[in-house]
């Protein structure tokens, strides 16, 4: 009997290859998840690329609000991503972090590398901006992906219910015009965002005490 180990390699071919996006709101888990994915892969001997795109740190990197942290090549609008991976000697799996923000003809390229080329393509992003609108990217995936998943780790917005749609504030105020990416986070900054419940998300309420 062969006995299996939990480093061992992974057979080449063992089955086809998949393209996943996981979406939900800022805080759900989304690039702690991603950065988990990376490693257990590679704990099994699968060699992989890890790419963002306007990451909070402002640098090539995925970073996680809990600490977690690894540099990553950033995509930029004019990166062609099959000539990316093929361009490296072996790649089994990509982790596509802020997939949100990639154009719609990177996820065309994604979806080129999982049928064409049998990499593994596991997209992490907003599914919505600040309007409640959806990203053109992010709308490609769910048209796309053979699995979309909603990830939702105890976001609530300040009322107690679920947390759902990502708000922008700028001076103290809910906004719903300006341009569809504008790069914050979710402390006192001059432009942030605020997770919110659809009814407040609405309403433009902000509860007691935000600033």
């Amino acid at each position: 009997m062969t006995e299996s180990f939990a480093l061992s390699a992974v057979p080449s071919g063992a089955r086809d290859a998949v393209l996943k996006f996981y979406f939900g709101p800022m805080d759900c888990g989304k690039s702690t998840l991603a950065l988990q994915m990376n490693y257990n892969h590679g704990r099994q001997g699968r060699r992989g690329l890890v790419l963002t795109k306007h990451d909070r740190s402002g640098g090539p990197q995925v970073t996680s609000r809990i600490g977690l942290g690894l540099d990553a090549i950033e995509v930029v609008d004019s990166l062609d991503l099959v000539a990316l991976v093929t361009g490296h000697d072996r790649i089994d799996y990509l982790i596509c972090d802020e997939v949100c923000f990639y154009t719609v003809d990177q996820i065309e390229q994604l979806a080129d590398l999982v049928d064409d080329h049998g990499i593994d393509v596991y997209a992490f992003g907003l599914a919505s901006d600040f309007r409640s609108v959806m990203f053109p990217a992010a709308q490609r995936l769910f048209e796309l992906a053979d699995e979309v998943c909603r990830l939702q780790v105890e976001v609530l917005c300040w009322c107690g219910r679920p947390g759902l749609l990502n708000g922008r504030i700028v001076g103290g105020q809910l906004v719903r015009t300006g341009e569809q990416v504008v790069i914050g986070d979710t402390d006192a900054s001059p432009v942030r965002y605020q997770v919110l419940c659809r009814r407040h998300h609405r309403s433009g309420l902000l509860g007691e005490g935000t600033f």
